[in-house]
């Protein structure tokens, strides 16, 4: 889900408060402290999901983790902040978190006026609808007249508005501010229909009542690129975090997994002995030691295990990778090299 962005007097305010963070230089502060803050939601199946005993999951976890892993070689060495879409910008401009890692679309109003930046996208989404099998729809452009729930002050809320006056439809919204009371109102029958990205659709239908009695609707109307988001000002952050999503990428791309990354250790592949740490000094110019990669793949994985593990093949979501494959097998997943 994705929240509108803050007037421009409080995000002049907060980008000014950012600003000040930032020169303070986060990856110092974090090596200082011991551990990573990472900006969470509150609770996305596959995503970021916390357990009974407080135990975090899914893949903008292990994203997190991945950052962790490259600091302290130790992927636990991080502490999740659940946010709200509304709570999420201000946690981060104000510093309470290092790092927003939560499923958040990147846009150009996000990118310029929020004192924030974006450090790659790690799940290529779009924004889908879902309706209960016994409406007999079988596509969105079926929908006129019908209710709609959705979270409000949101971009998929405007989204919504955009589809239904482009295709000259008319619609009831039924808003409400947390995505948990979006998903209880729609099991409950408030509305017709249930609109968020298209990932968050397969997760909110494992929570529902009878979750076989719903289907996702094919069409996608939006695009939706999230990525984790830090700072202005702290290139030094954003370096460490941009190629942390980037080595699990390259892992990929590679063949080097946790299974086999010791033994990749003695590879006489150049690009592997450079992601490795074997050749160069690229961790030194990010600030961390030069097996930072080497201890991201150890501890969590390359991109594609993460992917498969929390919401993939190996995962209840079970989707499929699409456009998150590497543009290598027809996807959009593409990272500039280590050299």
């Amino acid at each position: 889900m994705k929240t509108k962005f803050v007037t421009a007097a409080l995000g002049a305010v907060l980008g000014f408060a950012a600003a000040t963070t930032a020169s303070a230089g986060t990856l110092d502060d974090v090596k200082t402290k011991g551990f990573l803050q990472c900006g969470s939601n509150t609770g996305l199946t596959g995503f970021a999901q916390p357990d009974t005993s407080g135990n975090w999951t899914g893949l903008d976890v292990e994203m997190c983790r991945a950052i962790a892993a490259a600091i302290f070689n130790d992927p636990n060495k991080v502490k999740f902040t659940p946010l709200t879409a509304k709570e999420r910008f201000t946690a981060l401009q104000s510093g309470e978190v290092d790092l927003l890692v939560r499923n958040t679309t990147w846009t150009m109003s996000r990118d310029t006026s929020l004192g924030l930046k974006f450090a790659g996208v790690n799940y290529y989404d779009g924004q889908g609808f879902m309706v209960r099998k016994s409406l007999n729809v079988t596509s969105a452009l079926n929908l006129s007249g019908a209710s709609v729930c959705v979270q409000t002050g949101t971009t998929t809320e405007l989204n919504l508005a955009d589809f239904f006056r482009s295709k000259g439809m008319k619609y009831e919204p039924v808003v409400f501010e947390k995505s948990d009371e979006v998903n209880k109102a729609y099991d409950s029958g408030r509305c017709d229909a249930f609109t968020t990205d298209a990932s968050g659709l397969y997760s909110e239908r494992l929570k529902m009542t009878n979750p076989g009695d719903h289907i996702v609707l094919p069409e996608i109307i939006s695009k939706e690129p999230l990525g984790p988001l830090v700072r202005q000002g702290d290139d030094a952050w954003f370096n460490v975090v941009k190629w942390t999503l980037n080595a699990m990428l390259t892992a990929e791309e590679l063949g080097v997994t946790k299974a086999n990354v010791d033994e990749m250790l003695n590879s006489t592949n150049p690009d592997i002995r450079r992601l490795l740490g074997k050749e160069g000094k690229y961790g030194e110019g990010i600030g961390l030691s030069n097996a930072w990669a080497y201890q991201i793949v150890k501890h969590v994985g390359n991109y594609g295990e993460s992917f498969e593990r929390t919401v993939g093949q190996g995962s209840p979501l079970k989707i499929a990778r699409g456009v998150n494959a590497l543009w290598s097998k027809g996807g959009l997943m593409y990272a500039p090299p280590i050299r």
